[in-house]
């Protein structure tokens, strides 16, 4: 199972730091994506990292690079999603999700890639 944290309402400009605790399974080879839903769209993908014998890779939608931090915590079975510099397009439920191996990245941003979804976390940026 997978728990979404950290959301809330924040000024443009401002930060969130979510959190994604999973359990259940054990971070060892891994895949957790970071998407997210606007009202009215489509769930789009934002943030991924996976893990292969230790070996991090991490991949971000072009929209929050340079913004957005993906960063995992194995001993608390935690990954980060760290967010800067928030635009009120960044608005959304934000969701986390799991794969129990790792994925490359063509095919890393595919939703059926994924066995496990947490419930998601409201993010408001206000102009």
């Amino acid at each position: 199972q997978l728990q979404a944290s950290g959301g809330g309402l924040v000024q443009a400009g401002g930060s969130l730091r979510l959190s994604c605790a999973a359990s259940g399974f054990t971070f060892g080879d891994y895949a957790i994506g970071w998407f997210r839903q606007a009202p009215g769209k489509g769930r789009e993908g934002v943030s991924y990292i996976s893990s292969s014998y230790g070996k991090i890779s991490t991949l971000y939608v072009d929209s929050v690079k340079g913004r957005f931090t993906i960063s995992s915590d194995n001993a608390k079975n935690t990954v980060y999603l760290q967010m800067n510099s928030l635009k009120p397009e960044d608005t959304a439920v934000y969701y986390c999700a799991a794969s129990r191996s790792s994925l490359i990245a063509s095919t890393i941003t595919l939703f059926r890639m994924y066995d496990d979804w947490g419930q998601g976390t409201q993010v408001t940026v206000s102009s």
